[in-house]
């Protein structure tokens, strides 16, 4: 019982990080928020590493793919949601982020022996883009045009997270899941530290800055990165990793119903209409069991 309310507790906490970064951002801008984001969360991993006294890797190779991981996983898609978020609905950028295992399984298929597609995952993919392909079509209608790059954005942040999850998959799994976290989400605040101080000019000033901004970004690092990561580690270890990945089912219509009730964004059909196709293309491409049953795992965070 205590396994399922953790679940529901990460689905609500994973999907309301749509809302909080649409908060955020109009006051913080995309870079100072990413950077306070993942700094505030690098620090609150660094503290429990320590403690825990988890050891790290010691071979150069494994740094320079947790350097990249940091990269892709964690500075690349978060600035790019929240660069996104600028023009876009909460409820949309979390329906579009969905669809990072359907990416998986097309990356997978070119970069991994091991893992095949199969009529199952065809189907899926099929399902799956047919729901980006409304919300495309829906960006056509001229009350909606502006919101294009913050939908490519997105989407390409979910490409870049389920090229991290192959990458991880291939070349980490020798390492503790809380370590590989750590020094990945330090990683991306290191890259969006220095960014941010290159790129802003002037940096926000936190003493005049609306509360109600400052207490999304926090809520942001400590309870939807660090907090969540830690849920997400211990629902691996409780359910295994494919069962505990459902949780990305979740977040589409958590995000939206969140945008619409706290966001003032409009109900649209159109987007729970492509989040069903999205989330039932998820479901075909990782759960339909062929003959010699390969599956990647790929959960859509942010």
């Amino acid at each position: 019982m205590l396994n399922w309310i953790l679940f529901g507790l990460l689905g609500l906490i994973w999907g309301s990080s749509f809302l909080l970064i649409k908060i955020g951002v109009v006051d913080f801008g995309p870079f100072p928020l990413v950077a306070t984001r993942v700094g505030l969360a690098s620090i609150a991993f660094i503290i429990t590493l320590l403690a825990l006294r988890k050891p790290l890797p010691r071979d150069r190779r494994t740094w320079l793919i947790l350097a990249l991981i940091g990269l892709t996983n964690t500075a690349l898609p978060f600035l790019l949601i929240t660069w996104g978020e600028q023009t876009i609905d909460s409820g949309l950028a979390g329906v579009l982020n969905s669809t990072v295992p359907l990416f998986s399984v097309i990356i997978a298929h070119l970069a991994l022996k091991d893992d095949k597609i199969h009529f199952g995952k065809i189907m899926g993919l099929i399902g799956g883009f047919t729901g980006v392909l409304i919300l495309a079509l829906r960006s056509a209608d001229p009350t909606h045009v502006n919101s294009v790059w913050g939908q490519v954005a997105v989407v390409l942040a979910a490409i870049c997270y389920a090229f991290s999850v192959v990458i991880i998959r291939a070349n980490l799994r020798h390492l503790d899941s809380m370590v590989t976290a750590g020094t990945t989400i330090t990683f991306g605040a290191i890259y969006t530290l220095i960014a941010t101080f290159i790129i802003v000019h002037p940096l926000p000033n936190l003493s005049q800055l609306p509360v109600n901004s400052v207490i999304a970004v926090v809520v942001l690092g400590l309870l939807n990165t660090f907090v969540a990561y830690i849920l997400n580690f211990r629902l691996i270890k409780a359910w295994g990793a494919s069962r505990s990945t459902t949780v990305t089912y979740l977040m589409p219509p958590i995000s939206l119903m969140l945008g619409i009730l706290f966001g003032n964004e409009q109900f649209d059909w159109r987007l729970v209409i492509a989040a069903v196709l999205i989330i039932g293309g998820v479901l075909l491409a990782n759960l339909w069991k062929p003959a010699n049953p390969q599956v990647v795992v790929a959960t859509a965070k942010t």
